[in-house]
């Protein structure tokens, strides 16, 4: 329904996209300049970002792991315990066959299916349009369950899905809208189609990914645009539903969601502008990933929340940087026990302990 609008040119662009295009435009021509300046340091860079990717595309939908087996389940071959660890590995490999076949992945229906199959872990339905209807219900508080929104009926998802595929690269080769706004659209019009019983989000977060590589942004290799979502969910979820409103007769607002998007890869560029500079060699690499946890940090922080930031990072090693940087007067804790609260000091910097 939005890449619908797009067969003529619209009538106006907001100005907060045009500077979102203008940003990212500036940004993708660093982009190059960067890779090339530090090509040796980028490893801990792009274990870091497989590693949030596949936690943080997961825990929005409320699928987890345990904090010491995230290493396991995402790198290594040994069994897994449940369906939740199943599925985090399975995103790891929907990563990985984007980060090496990206720039050859088309946007098909083969594609998407094959993305939603890894992703699901292969089990089930993986990989197969829904069966049954799948409205998305939201719980309001002193109203009980309720439909938030209505997606596009069984009998009518395979359509609709033909229909998208062919837009997107419609679209991408009349050029009635920038690139970049039409990967907004292509992405806000395929969650509200749901088409899958289940894992939608997450497929939704791996085209957005490999459709960034198509438009050359690449910057998701070393970033993960999953945890940049994941830390900004509620506008996330507030952009969608604003922009889904009326979806279905094509009177929606799609900008509110798009800008959401255009602002997040942004974000992604930035960060790496600012962490390639920064990086260690791998040697030393988990502490650098506490110590950047830390540096995200606002406010107070406990050791449990650097240790969901971390994936694959000791409890052991969490500690000794604490303490390191307690040591020099860099942080603070501010209360004890198990639940110990922690803070930076007005003495913090970044740098290796």
């Amino acid at each position: 329904m939005t890449l619908r609008r797009f067969d003529q040119p619209p009538a106006n662009i907001p100005t907060a996209t045009t500077w979102y295009l203008t940003d990212l435009g500036e940004a993708k021509g660093k982009q190059e300049l960067f890779t090339k300046q530090a090509p040796q340091k980028l490893k801990a860079l792009r274990e870091h970002a497989l590693i949030e990717s596949a936690v943080s595309s997961n825990r929005i939908e409320g699928v987890e792991v345990e904090a010491a087996r995230v290493g396991t389940v995402v790198f290594g071959k040994s069994l897994l315990r449940d369906r939740d660890e199943e599925e985090v590995r399975g995103y790891r490999q929907a990563l990985e066959l984007i980060h090496t076949r990206g720039a050859d992945l088309p946007i098909t229906e083969e594609t998407i299916r094959q993305l939603h199959s890894l992703s699901r872990g292969g089990v089930g339905d993986a990989g197969e349009y829904k069966r049954q209807e799948n409205d998305i219900i939201e719980v309001v508080p002193g109203r009980g369950r309720e439909v938030r929104f209505r997606a596009v009926r069984v009998a009518d998802t395979p359509a609709f899905m033909k229909e998208l595929v062919e837009r997107w690269g419609t679209v991408l080769h009349t050029r009635t809208v920038p690139p970049l706004v039409a990967l907004g659209a292509f992405n806000l019009d395929f969650l509200c189609i749901h088409p899958f019983r289940d894992g939608n989000g997450r497929v939704s977060r791996l085209l957005f990914l490999l459709q960034c590589y198509h438009l050359g942004f690449e910057v998701g290799r070393y970033i993960s645009l999953e945890r940049l979502i994941e830390q900004n969910k509620e506008r996330y979820y507030e952009t969608l539903k604003l922009s889904s409103d009326g979806w279905h007769q094509g009177k929606h607002d799609a900008w509110p969601y798009t800008n959401y998007l255009l602002y997040t890869l942004i974000d992604a560029c930035k960060e790496f502008e600012k962490r390639v500079g920064e990086t260690e060699a791998p040697k030393g690499s988990k502490t650098e990933l506490v110590l950047r946890a830390i540096d995200r940090r606002t406010g107070n922080f406990q050791v449990a929340e650097l240790q969901r930031d971390c994936p694959g990072v000791g409890l052991d090693l969490i500690r000794r940087v604490l303490k390191q940087k307690q040591a020099e007067k860099q942080v603070a804790c501010i209360s004890k026990g198990r639940n110990a609260q922690w803070k930076k000091t007005a003495k913090w910097k970044l740098g290796t302990t």
